[in-house]
């Protein structure tokens, strides 16, 4: 491996001559790129920018605040890791759990079902984040709680699909993004065709790739000599996990429970058919109906520019929060918190002048 990335790195040096720039979407990516220090290997006219694919960071500030809400009903909050420390206007989920109020880790959907199942008279509601890479998981837990009939379990889905993100990406000018980096996992789910219009539309060359420094590097050399070529296509070097295809049983199940609607993105915005909600014959399951709750577009914290960092138009070290008022200890904004964090992947491993860009 070590020979095909510094081959890749070689590669790169003769084939970037002119500035470009390059998209890496997933958060896992950027983590691994700096974890591996692979922007060390790289030629000074390649510049990688990070995008919106950490789902707790694109979760809008509204939709944590209405999470939140749910625990003032005497409610079960479950949720993943990473949103717990989000922080919202009144606190986040951690700090409302220490406060008194039920608010649960859990590490897998099936969690919920045997929190639900466990405790009938109490309503449980999860707290669904993710791309198409944790919603099936979702939308097998709904059709099982629908088998099993339990009538206290309901999902509060902020689900977000990731194609309608790109779109928004690729037609700002302003971003000037040469290629994009495409997320392995979520091409796991979706495959090759959601993707295409990167290239044939807006004439950005786009790879799907995996997150070892082999699969990076090879997806870095195969947008850099689409480039010089003057060419735009998709392209995957990680054909032993994606598919053309996709994985069709996953997608045929989340689109048994879910149908696409517009969705508030942190960075973004309101994007058109960005989010999933579950269908009609769910709506029993659905916690917003349920509850009564008003999902309205948040405000971030003053002086927090993680919607900028997501949509690459700034990098974490020109926030004037960033080592000062916003740290892993004391978060403010969610680029932060989470592992897959760009702001959190910058203060672990970026040092530069003493840590200061």
């Amino acid at each position: 491996m070590l020979s095909n990335v510094a081959a890749a790195s070689e590669a790169l040096k003769t084939l970037v001559a002119a500035p470009i720039s390059v998209m890496e979407v997933c958060g896992t990516h950027t983590v691994s790129i700096f974890r591996t220090g692979l922007r060390s290997l790289l030629p000074q006219s390649l510049r990688l920018v990070s995008g919106p694919g950490c789902p707790v960071c694109v979760t809008d500030q509204g939709e944590i605040d209405c999470a939140l809400s749910l625990l003032e009903t005497g409610a079960i909050v479950a949720a993943y890791g990473d949103m717990f420390r989000v922080p919202g206007k009144s606190g986040s989920l951690a700090s409302k759990r220490s406060a008194g109020f039920d608010a649960r880790l859990v590490t897998s959907a099936s969690d919920v079902l045997a929190i639900a199942e466990n405790e009938p008279r109490n309503e449980v509601v999860f707290l669904a984040v993710g791309f198409e890479t944790t919603a099936p998981a979702t939308a097998a837990l709904v059709l099982e709680a629908s088998e099993r009939n339990i009538a206290n379990l309901s999902i509060l889905s902020f689900h977000k699909r990731t194609p309608p993100a790109l779109k928004a990406l690729s037609a700002d000018p302003a971003l000037a993004i040469s290629g994009f980096l495409l997320p392995g996992h979520v091409c796991v789910i979706l495959g090759h065709e959601p993707f295409r219009f990167l290239a044939e539309q807006h004439g950005i060359p786009a790879v799907i790739a995996g997150f070892d420094p082999e699969q990076i590097m090879l997806g870095l050399v195969a947008i850099a000599l689409q480039k010089k070529q003057g060419e735009a296509t998709l392209r995957s070097v990680y054909g032993q996990a994606v598919r053309p295809e996709g994985n069709t049983k996953a997608r045929e199940l989340m689109e048994s429970v879910f149908i696409s609607k517009d969705a508030s993105w942190r960075g973004l915005g309101i994007l058109p058919d960005s989010g999933l909600v579950l269908r009609e014959e769910f709506t029993r399951f659905d916690a917003e109906k349920r509850f009564g709750l008003s999902r309205l577009p948040g405000e971030s914290p003053a002086g927090c520019r993680c919607g900028e960092v997501l949509t690459g138009r700034i990098t974490p070290t020109e926030c004037p929060l960033f080592r000062t008022a916003c740290t892993p200890v004391s978060p403010v904004g969610p680029c932060m918190v989470s592992g897959e964090g760009t702001c959190g992947a910058y203060f672990r491993y970026h040092r530069t002048n003493g840590g200061k860009q």
